[in-house]
């Protein structure tokens, strides 16, 4: 059956059709995420949903959510999606970064244009068929400094613009290499350094805990007199009462905010100050950028639903179409040897180890441990998937540490996985063949080749005659048909492991009569989903 789709706000017929053409179920139904009850009735009948800014992805839309697999924001700001609540119910979160990039930059530019030639109040005086040449004296760009705080994406397209208007460019970011500053022409600076020397300073970062009022009134106190503030990216970022102070004051020469902390915003302290010109969040608010998100949003949600391609989560690794095919195998062995060993592992883990060796360990590694972390978590509860598997795992404070090296035995490329408990340690290795299937090929330090079935049984014992004897009788006298079976020891008379592929479940009471021949360390009956 296609996977199904809701669109509940506004977006382009050519990014609705987008969903169509590649075999999607889609439902147009623009006006819905306004109605938080409707959208609460209807969203369990979808596996993707597709939105802008109108759509409160909340908890209790959650809950009502039972097949949603993946949320695609039109834009980049997903400050309407609980993503703490979307994680724990292991729904992926996309936003589209880069179909917007041009136009905020470009508003961000326009705001600073506006707001050193008083363009608003002096358009406003014209119209009013006054001529007040001489009262709207402005400055020039070239020449300034510009301080840019967040030299990201769209913070890096305003240092090029700004460079081409001539201005000085000072950047403050702590991601920003000194290599990269230097190919961008900046110079890389602390943020007390940027206040104090910046002519205009314009905000690019998301608003995170640390970015919050990151223009405090104390940093806004020790700018230069006469700086002006751009703000296109987040409300939030600035304490706005401070600024409207220092506004007044006339510290600061003038403002441009197309965000607020509070929007829609119809009361701001910033609102009726001649130097301060605001706008309604126009920074995406055009014909390109709005086509751009909506065609973008379209093919990450379907290239997810269709091939488990992942784009631009903010809440799982990203993974392209070409890694997928590629790694498909290998996450699945990733999640397989979890699986085991989370069916095997009866007491609280403490620690997950995972090391990749060979040509895995040149794959997209957080995708890797994500599938493996889930696999362990499954035993405990099924409906845990590669995006809440690592929330739970933190919040149950497991640690988890991966290591990679080049290739060092007779397979190209193995996984192993360890789990630590306050009992004891436990190992498991596997490969993926060239046929494509997954493999395990070491339990507990001993080789084995063994293929991963839907039903399996696993014991361990003291190397000695009789047992596969034993476990094949007492298999057909109880109606349970062995279909292969792989063994393993550690050395003639040492510890012996056995992996019975089985039809199907094999009942307890067969587990019990094994058990009650004394001849077996450890009875386990194994699960695998190998669809």
């Amino acid at each position: 059956m296609a996977p199904k789709v809701l669109v509940s706000d506004k977006l382009s017929e050519t990014a609705v059709q987008i969903f169509r053409d590649r075999g999607i179920d889609v439902d147009f139904l623009p006006d819905v995420g306004k109605d938080k009850e409707k959208l609460a009735e209807i969203i369990g009948q979808y596996d993707g949903l597709a939105i802008r800014s109108a759509t409160k992805v909340t908890d209790k839309i959650l809950d009502a959510a039972t097949n949603l697999k993946v949320i695609g924001r039109a834009g980049i700001g997903t400050d309407n999606i609980d993503k703490d609540a979307a994680s724990k119910k292991g729904v992926i979160v996309m936003n589209t970064p880069f179909g917007n990039m041009i136009t905020t930059a470009e508003h961000a530019i326009a705001m600073m244009f506006a707001v050193a030639r008083q363009l608003p109040e002096a358009s406003a005086s014209t119209h009013a068929g006054k001529w007040e040449k001489s009262k709207f004296m402005g400055v020039e760009l070239t020449g300034k400094t510009l301080g840019v705080i967040g030299a990201g994406n769209i913070g890096g397209i305003v240092c090029d613009r700004a460079r081409g208007l001539k201005m000085k460019v000072v950047a403050y970011d702590p991601f920003l290499s000194e290599e990269k500053a230097d190919k961008m022409g900046v110079e890389k600076v602390d943020l007390d350094t940027l206040t104090k020397r910046a002519d205009f300073i314009t905000l690019h970062v998301p608003l995170t805990d640390q970015t919050r009022n990151i223009l405090s009134a104390e940093r806004l106190a020790q700018t230069k007199k006469g700086v002006r503030i751009i703000n296109c990216a987040r409300g939030g970022l600035v304490d706005e009462a401070a600024l409207a102070e220092l506004l007044k004051s006339g510290h600061v020469a003038g403002a441009g905010f197309d965000v607020f902390s509070e929007e829609p915003a119809t009361d701001n302290p910033l609102f009726n100050l001649p130097n301060v010109v605001c706008t309604p969040h126009l920074g995406a608010a055009t014909t390109e950028a709005q086509e751009n998100v909506a065609l973008q949003v379209a093919e990450q949600i379907s290239d997810y639903l269709l091939t488990g391609a992942v784009s631009n989560a903010l809440n799982m690794p990203s993974v392209t179409a070409e890694e997928a095919k590629v790694m498909g195998p290998w996450i699945k062995l990733a999640g397989h040897l979890g699986n085991f060993i989370g069916q095997m592992t009866d007491e609280p883990i403490k620690a997950i180890n995972i090391l990749y060796d060979g040509v895995v360990s040149q794959m997209n590694l957080e995708a890797l441990t994500c599938s493996a972390v889930a696999g362990i978590m499954k035993s405990v509860n099924p409906e845990v998937n590669m995006v809440s598997a690592p929330v739970i795992a933190k919040e149950r404070g497991v640690k988890i540490s991966t290591t990679h090296q080049d290739k060092s035995g007779v397979f190209e490329g193995y996984i192993k996985l360890t789990v630590v408990t306050a009992e004891r340690e436990r190992s498991i290795g596997g490969t993926v063949f060239s046929d494509g299937k997954p493999r395990f090929i070491q339990i507990k330090g001993i080789n084995i080749d063994a293929e991963i079935g839907q039903h399996m049984l696993y014991t361990t014992n003291e190397d000695e005659p009789g047992i596969i004897g034993t476990l094949g009788q007492t298999m057909g006298q109880n109606g349970v048909n062995i279909a292969n079976f792989t063994l393993g020891r550690a050395a003639a008379g040492g510890e012996a492991i056995a992996l019975l592929y089985v039809d199907a479940e094999v009942p307890a009471p067969v587990i019990e009569k094994l058990e009650s021949t004394g001849m077996f360390k450890q009875i386990r009956p194994l699960q695998f989903d190998v669809a």
